[in-house]
């Protein structure tokens, strides 16, 4: 059994929130298909629902660790996916010219389960990934899967490396669905053909710092995106083009970085690859989306919940 829900805690403490109210866990049941596929992907004495993968679970940190199984399906012609279904973690094949290898044409997401006391496995909202998929999609010239097919693609994926979600309180297994150009094409173009994936990982916290304070570089040189671009989509081509940035920072004794506006270059934008709040008493702060930000799942949550528990956000427009 696995079950989605809106789970807070966590952040609004790390915020400096102190009231958390259990009516943001809104819980809905998940049925057995993801089961079901898994039963047929998997050998009988591969899987087992009760035991754990042979890892130090006190010390995950956040880097690659591969799991059993990954989802797949490609797109066909008409811009129809077809059945997806589970495969051993491994290697994909892709053509030299790829759009995804050419010009960048691809898209990815994350998300997290957990694992709750009774063993059974929590969801973030994966519809909300699975909506601003098919934005970036649309965005970058791309079909997408449906937000039914993106959740059970998600859900099986958890199902299936349940024994690699961490125990309670220990981490979470990260699960990245990823939407690319595998047809070949030549000339700037959008690809003839597209594979939609999800593979997953168990990771700690993101920063080794975890819950502590960051000691962030402000960065007035390198700009994360510009008005115009892609910035507020989550294409593959955002994130290498700030590595030097974030390098440089940590040659430096940083922790990350903290990107201002592109256009008067004193405004506060986003830091590493999150969205920023400022907190000041009843206030939360926050920058708006006007196509440099990416819309967080996460960011979205919190001002929800944030104003439902009396807080006043402001979204700043530069």
């Amino acid at each position: 059994m696995i079950q989605t829900r809106a789970g807070f805690r966590g952040l609004f403490q790390s915020l400096g929130l102190a009231s958390f109210q259990s009516k943001v866990g809104a819980y809905c049941n998940y049925a057995s298909r993801a089961a079901s596929s898994l039963q047929q992907a998997c050998e009988p004495s591969t899987y087992s629902d009760d035991n754990y993968a042979d890892l130090d679970w006190d010390n995950l940190g956040f880097r690659l660790l591969p799991t059993d199984f990954m989802y797949m399906v490609k797109c066909s012609k008409d811009g129809k996916f077809e059945k997806g279904q589970l495969s051993r973690y491994g290697n994909i094949e892709l053509s030299p010219s790829a759009g995804v290898l050419n010009y960048g044409q691809g898209l990815f997401e994350g998300t997290k389960a957990y694992r709750k006391q009774d063993g059974g496995l929590l969801l973030f909202r994966p519809d909300q990934n699975a909506i601003r998929m098919k934005i970036g999609a649309d965005r970058m010239c791309m079909p997408s899967p449906s937000i039914d097919q993106f959740v059970d693609a998600v859900k099986q994926t958890a199902v299936a490396n349940k024994r690699w979600v961490p125990p309670p309180g220990k981490g979470s297994l990260y699960i990245r669905p990823l939407l690319m150009g595998s047809g070949p094409v030549l000339g700037l173009a959008p690809a003839p053909e597209y594979t939609f994936l999800v593979y997953a990982s168990p990771v700690g916290n993101y920063f080794k710092e975890g819950l502590a304070p960051l000691n962030l570089h402000v960065e007035d040189e390198y700009h994360r995106a510009s008005r115009g671009g892609a910035g507020g989509v989550k294409t593959i081509s955002n994130y290498a083009p700030v590595l030097k940035a974030i390098t440089r920072a940590k040659n430096r004794g940083f922790s990350d970085v903290l990107y201002l506006d592109s256009v008067n270059k004193k405004y506060l934008e986003e830091v590493s690859s999150c969205n920023i709040f400022i907190v000041k008493g009843n206030v939360i702060s926050t920058p708006a989306t006007m196509g440099t930000i990416l819309p967080g799942i996460t960011r979205k949550s919190i001002i929800e919940i944030a104003q439902d528990l009396g807080y006043e956000v402001t979204t700043v427009y530069p």
